[in-house]
């Protein structure tokens, strides 16, 4: 990948950046006619999503890193708190979380392919078979592990949410909980610095992270799978 010029390298990854939003608008779209709740309302909810999502990757990178940048944990953040002003502003009261839940791994996982085009998020050094040559040294392509990883979430969720077994905002609350899980595992390979407890920031966040998801999740499908039982045979 080196012997890529950068600036040609962010040319070709720029219109792959655009495409992953696209194709996670498409599916927020899809998911949100799928269910009926295709309204002028949940579109501004996916705008504000969008806007809050690349406001807080942009901003999280330059006050974590000084430098600017993207990063998906400051987007997930972003959007998140964008989109409960705007639900809050507009008084809107269901649950929108599962339209954005298999939106996010679709996204990151073509917003990845980017990020090893661009050259960013790379890989500890390695000598396995597949490392690729970037940054002067052979590398695990870990913007690939994070894709692969991000496409295998979205097909699980996508599984799950055809069969219809979670109440609404549980595919969210898996998803996040997947996430957190496939970042912990690759930021291993990632050429990064740790903390004094030997994880990365990112690591210590996907810790508090999946506890939160977790927690969240847990809380709303007890009494959701209670009730089911409850409830007389037809």
């Amino acid at each position: 990948m080196d012997r890529i010029d950068e600036h040609l390298r962010w040319a070709i990854a720029a219109p792959v950046y655009a495409c992953a939003y696209l194709v996670a608008a498409a599916i927020f779209w899809w998911m949100a006619r799928r269910r009926g709740m295709l309204t002028d309302d949940v579109v501004r909810i996916m705008a504000a999503g969008l806007v809050g999502g690349l406001a807080g990757a942009n901003l999280l990178q330059l006050i974590a890193t000084g430098l600017p940048g993207k990063t998906i944990e400051g987007g997930i953040l972003g959007g998140w708190l964008a989109v409960v002003w705007v639900k809050r502003y507009l008084g809107y009261t269901r649950p929108t979380g599962d339209l954005f839940a298999l939106a996010i791994p679709a996204g990151e996982a073509i917003g990845r392919v980017a990020c090893f085009i661009g050259g960013c998020c790379y890989g500890k050094t390695a000598g396995v078979a597949w490392a690729v040559y970037d940054h002067d040294a052979w590398r695990h392509p870990t913007q690939l592990y994070l894709s692969l990883a991000a496409a295998l979430c979205f097909v699980v969720l996508l599984t799950v949410e055809r069969r219809g077994i979670l109440p609404e905002n549980g595919l969210l609350y898996l998803g996040g909980m997947l996430f957190c899980i496939d970042r912990f595992v690759v930021e291993f390979f990632r050429d990064v610095s740790v903390t004094p407890v030997d994880l990365t920031l990112a690591q210590l966040g996907c810790c508090l992270g999946f506890a939160f998801f977790a927690w969240k999740f847990f809380k709303l499908v007890a009494p959701w799978n209670q009730n089911r039982l409850l409830r007389p045979a037809h």
